[in-house]
């Protein structure tokens, strides 16, 4: 196991709250401090706008902002070209899904599951009102996982875009990405992955996926709020019209028209999220330094350890004990989930309640709310078994009235 009480040292949080015990991190991961440093340092030695200025301290804030650029290429595969900074997953997907009430018509398909968080299937809903296009689900498996062949039964010739979560954020189940994007492209679709959940917790190659568009957040990786990314091809890119209009965006300008600059400016309009990409290259550094690696084998671990031991427990109705990631989704029978977790918030064991933003999976469920724990390289076999013992007394009090 990993050296917890070292690794704590680089998460500040811990210095005023030593007995937290936070499992949440599968909605937003803890801030590691070197991201902190950086953003903290743009702000007192730079604080200027990027890409506008001549003197000396824009040149710098410009080249720390296009590093972080080049950082998040090489992290996943891809060109810097390819790499817009939005202000998070749910500003990606809805930058693509924009673009794609231009391009489709009455009839296409869109193809997506019922895994989807509300980010990744609601932008597409709107694009078929709006086109007329059809929004076609992937029958799931009796435990709610993604497959090759349910895939290829809703697959066809009408078939345009493709939406899919890398890592389903309710269930903790890794999608078949590459040999669904290898069909897609078979039928000329598209393939847009939802990678929020995938990208803090394993390495991810978009040329090796042949991924179209790729989207994830800085958050849930130990980085800021308010920056996120979208990747996409570089020849998909510099075809779809942009989502939003103004400043550095645009190439030439005349009194009855204007042109656009090519990818990734002509998606980035105003003020960038300068500070943010700072901090998610800093993000970034961290997770290298430690290695996804040595990341999982820990959560792993916590993960295995926790799930035996709930399992265990009577009143406990789990429901993906097979998942690939580090995320317990459960409930303690006869108990509604909000009322769990603020009895557990009250021995510092943070969990999450609710739909998770992805109520498409609860109606599979045939339930309104599930309890979620997630694990991260700060946590500990101590935080697991408060965890446990906080599940038992909750429980316990609950069902005595």
């Amino acid at each position: 196991m990993m050296d917890v009480t070292k690794i704590r040292q680089d998460f500040p949080i811990y210095q005023k709250h030593p007995n937290l015990k936070y499992l949440d991190s599968a909605a937003s991961a803890l801030k590691v401090q070197t991201v902190v440093d950086a953003i903290d340092r743009y702000y007192t030695t730079l604080g200027v706008n990027v890409h506008r200025g001549a003197y000396d301290l824009a040149y710098e804030a410009t080249k720390l902002y296009e590093d972080a650029r080049s950082t998040v290429a090489a992290f996943i595969g891809a060109s810097p070209d390819e790499i817009i900074f939005t202000r998070g997953t749910t500003s990606s997907l809805n930058m693509v899904a924009n673009a794609y009430r231009d391009i489709l018509k009455p009839g296409d398909e869109i193809i997506t599951t019922e895994l989807e968080h509300h980010s990744s299937i609601l932008p597409w809903m709107k694009v078929a009102q709006k086109t007329g296009a059809k929004l076609i689900y992937i029958p799931l498996t009796v435990e709610g996982r993604i497959t090759v062949e349910s895939f290829e039964k809703v697959l066809s010739k009408r078939t345009r875009v493709v939406v899919i979560t890398h890592v389903s954020n309710a269930m903790g189940y890794l999608t078949p990405a590459a040999e669904i994007i290898r069909l897609a492209h078979q039928h000329q679709a598209v393939v847009v992955l939802d990678g929020a959940q995938a990208v803090p917790h394993m390495s991810v190659d978009v040329k090796a996926l042949d991924a179209d568009y790729y989207a994830f957040s800085g958050h849930k990786m130990f980085g800021p709020s308010g920056v996120g990314v979208l990747y996409g091809k570089v020849k998909l890119l510099n075809t779809l019209e942009p989502f939003e209009f103004g400043g550095e965006m645009v190439d030439q300008v005349f009194k009855d028209s204007f042109t656009y600059k090519d990818a990734p400016l002509r998606f980035e309009a105003g003020t960038p999220v300068i500070s943010g990409a700072i901090g998610l290259a800093a993000a970034i550094d961290y997770i290298r330094s430690i290695g996804y690696e040595k990341m999982h084998e820990h959560t792993h671990r916590l993960h295995q350890y926790t799930l035996l031991k709930l399992k265990s427990l009577p009143g406990i109705t789990l429901y993906n004990p097979t998942a690939d990631q580090a995320i317990i989704t459960f409930n303690v029978d006869g108990i509604h989930p909000h009322d769990i977790a603020t009895m557990l918030d009250q021995d510092q064991v943070n969990v999450r309640a609710g739909h998770h933003c992805a109520q498409l999976v609860n109606q599979f469920l045939g339930v309104t709310a599930t309890l979620r724990a997630s694990f991260q390289i700060y946590n500990s076999i101590e935080d697991c078994d408060a965890f446990i013992q906080a599940v038992i007394v909750a429980r316990d009090f609950f069902q005595a009235f």
